[in-house]
């Protein structure tokens, strides 16, 4: 599984979450809302710092952003990318 976050959704985390160097958030799978992967579950994401070696990570300029093991499963054994939606100005998740 990979991360993959772009410059526009870096922007937005950085600006709202008020993200510095050293910085980690964490997507996990939460129950209820809406998702075309697991039936029941949406992704969530917080700010957080890993618990072990997470499953899959990516840093931009030095904020780690990593889903741990133990929602793995959430995924499906697709990849992860985070972009912006310019309409609602908002983080989407792409899962592919």
């Amino acid at each position: 599984m990979n991360i993959m976050i772009t410059k526009k959704a870096f922007d937005w985390y950085k600006r709202e979450l008020g993200l510095k160097p050293g910085d980690a958030i964490r997507f996990f799978a939460r129950y209820g809302g809406c998702s075309t992967v697991q039936k029941g579950f949406s992704l969530g994401m917080a700010k957080d710092e890993p618990a072990g070696e997470p499953v899959a990570q990516t840093t931009v300029d030095g904020v780690t952003f990593f889903v741990e093991d133990s929602d793995q499963w959430y995924f499906d054994g697709r990849d992860l990318t985070v972009d912006l939606d310019e309409k609602s100005g908002e983080p989407v998740f792409l899962l592919h």
